[in-house]
């Protein structure tokens, strides 16, 4: 392992003008990528003025919520900062390795373990049980089924100051701040522990055959902003597959026949 996982910043200057794909191969960082989007839409709704933003935010909130009512996930959080934790302190020892900066990564893994550790329950089990959030779930599933007279009270709270609803969002995201922490830790850990390499795909299409000796966490693949194409991958964390496809108005996308050349990195950690 060489020592680029500890200068995220370096790997990120290099993607700065391109579109990344990410693909998890694995369960556990599918679902955390899942949990990343929908808190960063979180981020990006709560501090919005409008009715409209405010109903986004209950709504991915919600999202939030039903992911970690169907798994274990305090379980499986804390067996992969412990994990992560466990492989870097193997490598304290290694030659041209950062010890200030890997014992800076070591601390926080740290923080996050004692941090989960110390939520009781289930996680997200209060915004489970709050019955003001329930009723909304409730009618989540029916079309138009959030309208002000099906959901009096919620009718109510969207008209109140915009203050009083970032507040009470604000509240309600408290319980979750551990997580958030931790899962932001483990997936810039994963994202920064190789360098990308640029790659061609033959006509459009990419295969690869990973060692499962060392099984990689996700694929990332990046592509010029200005490129007409974008990103399919499928596959396992054995053997994926990338095409390179461009949209078609109303049809199917058609795979590129020219070379694409393309920057991938697999993340292995």
């Amino acid at each position: 392992m060489d020592n680029c996982l500890f200068l995220p910043s370096q790997i990120k200057s290099n993607v700065a003008d391109l579109v990344v794909y990410e693909h998890p191969l694995n369960e556990r960082i599918r679902i955390f990528l899942r949990l990343e989007h929908l808190l960063l839409q979180i981020d990006h709704f709560v501090p919005m003025t409008d009715i409209w933003s405010s109903r986004a935010a209950i709504y991915t909130l919600l999202d939030v919520t039903a992911i970690f009512a169907r798994s274990d996930l305090k379980t499986e959080i804390l067996k992969e900062l412990e994990r992560h934790s466990t492989s870097l302190e193997r490598i304290r020892r290694q030659p041209d390795v950062d010890i200030e900066a890997l014992g800076a990564v070591l601390e926080r893994l740290e923080q996050s373990i004692h941090q989960v550790y110390r939520l009781e329950g289930q996680i997200a089990h209060k915004l489970k049980k709050n019955e003001f959030l329930s009723a909304i779930a409730q009618r989540t599933s029916i079309p138009g089924g959030n309208c002000s007279f099906d959901l009096p009270q919620f009718h109510h709270w969207l008209n109140q100051p915009h203050e009083v609803r970032q507040r009470q969002m604000e509240n309600w995201l408290q319980e979750l701040a551990p997580v958030r922490k931790a899962i932001i830790l483990l997936l810039e850990l994963v994202r920064n522990s190789s360098h990308p390499s640029w790659e061609i795909a033959k006509s459009g299409l990419y295969l690869k055959t990973l060692d499962s000796q060392t099984p990689a966490q996700m694929v990332r693949i990046g592509l010029p902003r200005e490129t007409p194409l974008f990103v399919e991958v499928s596959g396992n964390k054995n053997r994926f597959n990338i095409r390179f496809l461009e949209p078609v108005e109303s049809g199917r996308p058609i795979q590129a026949s020219e070379d694409v050349r393309f920057q991938f990195t697999s993340c292995i950690l």
